[in-house]
């Protein structure tokens, strides 16, 4: 394919999907691939769990009826999302081969391309067709009712519809760190939350665990987050930015509800990490693959309990390549049907063993998940979030990490 080819179909795309709605994106994707020499293009979405690749068809109110789907732990199509690798094969199409190329937004994993193209492949071709199809997925999913239903295998309770519209995305990356998260149950989660944002050289962490199980700890962690997003905008320092939240929790609710959490900064340029402890679960530092440990602060009360400790500020010197972990208790408290844990010890071992294997973050932290639903078999009866960051180091400053 020529460098024309490929600028007039990623230009002619670009053009026709100013106005176009997320149903009519399979048609234009057709259309525009064809002309660079990339036929029967058509883009697969991973579901809201990362369980399922479906086929955005436009057709019908899911967008995707009467299409193909795939599994992601066992398929081709899987593999190259799993693994953010085009992939190609096994399948012929004449003279030409199937190719399977991620969709990434940054470095969040939205669905795979296929596409048909000679043997010899125009990677940079489909590559950028792929990218593009990323940007133009992430720009019209926010108003989209029928992207919504085509991620969701199952209907969502109302705590969950306000927790998931008010998530970053699922993972982050910059020359300074990687940033994965995940929530379960999916369908189902009510009072755990999880933000991060980056300013500069800064970046924001936190994690909230509301009391119950309910619309009302939905409210409370929303309320949590954006309390803590308002203060934080305004420059305001960690131990002042839980009194604020605790005080908007009061004046909401008296002592009726209350939020533990964790809120920290990261200087990524340095690695020091400061942080402050809500009545929370400790972070878990993880340290040359293989070195875990918690670290301890002095934790305060759960905010919205007005109990008057102190807030202590805790700092600490990270190494290049430390992997942290912030998780709500649903994570290590999760039981099989013999009544036992998953724990903190079997937790690390899983996040541990897996960075042996040497895969991406986010790719560990979606087996991490499916690990504890299936020691729960399949459903749990508490909310389970993980904040997972790694931070690079100034080695490994110019380098992006998938």
């Amino acid at each position: 394919m020529t460098g024309d080819g490929t600028a007039l179909m990623l230009g002619g795309l670009l053009d026709d999907a100013h106005l176009a709605a997320l149903e009519d994106l399979p048609d234009l994707l057709a259309e525009h691939a064809a002309v660079g020499g990339l036929h029967n293009a058509r883009l697969y979405v991973a579901d809201l769990r990362q369980v399922t690749l479906r086929e955005l068809t436009g057709r019908g109110l899911d967008a995707w009826e009467g299409g193909h789907e795939y599994p992601i732990e066992s398929s081709l199509p899987g593999r190259a999302f799993r693994y953010t690798r085009t992939l190609s094969g096994p399948e012929p199409a004449g003279e030409r081969r199937v190719y399977w190329v991620p969709v990434l937004d940054g470095t969040e994993r939205l669905a795979v391309l296929r596409v048909e193209a000679a043997a010899d492949g125009p990677d940079a071709a489909m590559r950028h067709l792929a990218s593009l199809m990323g940007h133009l997925l992430v720009s019209k999913r926010p108003f989209s009712d029928s992207y919504a239903r085509l991620v969701r295998g199952q209907p969502m309770n109302v705590a969950a519809e306000m927790q998931w519209k008010l998530t970053p995305p699922l993972s982050h990356a910059n020359r300074h760190v990687v940033i994965a998260a995940a929530m379960e149950p999916a369908y189902d989660i009510a009072g755990d939350a999880f933000d991060y944002a980056v300013a500069g050289d800064t970046v924001h962490l936190a994690i909230f665990d509301a009391m119950g199980h309910d619309t009302a700890a939905g409210l409370t962690a929303n309320l949590a987050v954006a309390s803590c997003r308002a203060e934080r905008r305004q420059g305001t320092d960690l131990a002042t930015i839980s009194e604020r939240i605790e005080q908007a929790l009061s004046q909401e609710f008296g002592i009726q509800r209350y939020v533990t959490g964790i809120l920290a900064d990261l200087d990524a340029a340095t690695g020091s990490l400061t942080w402050i402890n809500r009545g929370h679960h400790p972070p878990v530092l993880i340290r040359d693959g293989r070195w875990t440990t918690t670290l301890r602060c002095r934790p305060a009360h759960p905010m919205g309990t007005s109990l008057g400790l102190d807030v202590t500020v805790c700092t600490e010197q990270l190494q290049p390549g430390d992997r942290l972990l912030f998780h709500t208790d649903g994570i290590t408290e999760a039981r099989d049907l013999r009544g036992r844990e998953f724990g903190l010890a079997q937790f690390t071992d899983f996040i541990i063993r897996h960075h042996a294997d040497g895969l991406p973050v986010p790719e560990t932290l979606r087996r991490l998940m499916r690990a504890v639903l299936d020691h729960h078999h399949g459903s749990l009866s508490d909310d389970a979030t993980v904040l997972f960051l790694e931070w690079h180091g100034p080695a490994r400053n110019t380098q992006l990490i998938p």
